[in-house]
């Protein structure tokens, strides 16, 4: 089976509508079975098992359990934006390297860096900021946004 995302001469990705559509079932409910899949997109459950691995060793997407994380033991949860003097890249690096990272992303506005913790409480939150965080070569400073509540969280945006 040929890749299930191809690159055009400008490096853009592309996927076909038959992997589009599998991918958005797949957001609807993880866990649909192959077969009810093959059915909505008009192919075989071992064809939809053959994509569905392709898209997972290409890095297309993810197959993942999504926690609150309030119900796991996590007590807290910020955004922090960060301004960095130099390259970005080792200090997103270093983030990225961290368990209680779940989201690192450049940006262009007010901070270089936004990312997204998770901690067990407020002082486990504390010393990331502190002690980890600010401590890296090239953070200038630091803002966070601690979450009060989590109002939305979802992953079924679908396909373009």
């Amino acid at each position: 089976m040929r890749d299930v995302a191809t690159r055009d001469r400008n490096g853009t990705q592309s996927i076909d509508s038959v992997s589009l559509a599998i991918i958005e079932q797949l957001q609807e409910d993880g866990r649909r079975p192959y077969a009810a899949i093959g059915k909505a997109v008009g192919l075989s459950e071992a064809a939809v098992r053959q994509r569905v691995q392709k898209l997972l060793d290409q890095g297309v997407m993810q197959i993942v359990a999504v926690t609150d994380p309030l119900t796991v033991g996590f007590r807290r949860q910020a955004m922090v934006g960060i301004n960095v003097e130099g390259d970005l890249d080792p200090v997103a690096d270093a983030l990225t390297a961290m368990e209680e990272v779940e989201y690192v992303v450049m940006t262009a506005g007010s901070f270089d860096l936004l990312i997204e913790i998770v901690c067990e409480d407020d002082d486990h939150l504390l010393e990331m900021i502190n002690k980890r965080i600010r401590t890296l070569p090239g953070v200038r400073t630091t803002e966070s946004f601690v979450y009060l509540k989590l109002r939305k969280q979802t992953y079924t945006w679908g396909t373009r």
